[in-house]
């Protein structure tokens, strides 16, 4: 059973990164389920997560070889946001120069993957990467919006998550931690049925960008991204999780928001750190497009106010 497994994981990682690097992760990702004590086997792919009204799940095939699907968080009733990653087959800069990016399909309202279907899917009407994707590396300015054909009906089981305001700031959130969730790979190595989540500490940007400039095929850490360290049982984000949100609680509003997009989703067993874009460095970008601006709103709309201070008496 383990070797058909691994010839098509290390297939699917060959897609990611070269060979080499595949088999010693999943080597060490094998060693360490077979030793993992009962509590952290529980813990690895994270726990059962209530019911998660912002988590969508972004499709692009069942196989991680044709796309695979990952996570995304709504953030109004139109736009969904997720990783730019996520909507290409193969992930590389190399293989994405040039290409467009897939239309994928969306679900919302949904734990289990079985309830992936046609009554839970929102059809889309567009995708917009950021303009800075992929500009240096595989992970810069890893972004992506998604515009639904319609607006969706908030319920219970569907309801925007909210974007930083100013003045929200990672280092007051309760406990210094957040929450992420999505369908990723847990113990065995195998996609989750389930929606699972895990508490995850923030972590030191200097520590976790030490861990990876010296490791091949992982982002360059920059001011533009934060870090997430291992849960208290050595519960990580794994494959297949990227595109969901660190949602974490302002400590002095109560407020919970969005504070990232998870982009390096690879940590798993092997790396203590997985990478999100900051959504407030990106908050101009997400707000024009979600208002819909063209090159000339930004000179309409001052033209527009110069000419009514000039015309006033």
């Amino acid at each position: 059973m383990w070797s058909s497994l691994t010839v098509l994981l290390l297939a699917a990682w060959a897609c990611q990164a070269d060979v080499a690097h595949a088999e010693e992760m999943m080597k060490r990702s094998l060693s360490a389920s077979r030793l993992a004590s009962p509590r952290s086997k529980r813990m690895i792919g994270g726990t059962l997560a209530p019911h998660v009204p912002w988590q969508a799940m972004v499709y692009l095939s069942d196989s991680v070889l044709d796309g695979g699907y990952a996570g995304g968080a709504l953030i109004s009733d139109r736009w969904v946001l997720t990783a730019g990653r996520n909507l290409f087959i193969r992930k590389s800069r190399e293989a994405i120069q040039g290409r467009e990016p897939v239309i994928p399909k969306v679900y919302l309202g949904i734990t289990r993957r079985a309830e992936a279907d046609a009554t839970k899917e929102v059809a889309v009407e567009k995708v917009v990467l950021h303009p800075g994707f992929q500009n240096r590396s595989d992970w810069d300015n890893d972004l992506a919006l998604i515009k639904l054909n319609k607006p969706v009906v908030m319920s219970s089981k569907v309801t925007p998550i909210p974007l930083p305001e100013r003045g929200q700031d990672l280092a007051d959130t309760v406990g210094g931690s957040g929450v992420i969730t999505g369908w990723g790979w847990g113990n065995l190595l195998t996609s989750s049925e389930s929606l699972k989540h895990l508490i995850l500490p923030l972590a030191s940007n200097s520590d976790c960008k030490a861990e990876y400039d010296s490791t091949p095929h992982t982002p360059d850490v920059d001011d533009n991204m934060f870090c997430t360290g291992a849960s208290r049982f050595e519960g990580n984000v794994c494959f297949g999780d990227a595109g969901g949100a660190l949602a974490v609680t302002d400590a002095q509003t109560g407020d919970v928001y969005a504070a990232g997009i998870l982009s390096y989703d690879k940590s798993c067993k092997r790396y203590n750190y997985g990478v999100y874009m900051k959504i407030v460095s990106y908050l101009p970008w997400i707000h024009s497009v979600i208002r819909g601006d063209t090159e000339k709103s930004s000179a309409l709309r001052a033209d527009a106010m110069s000419r009514m201070y000039s015309w006033q008496p």
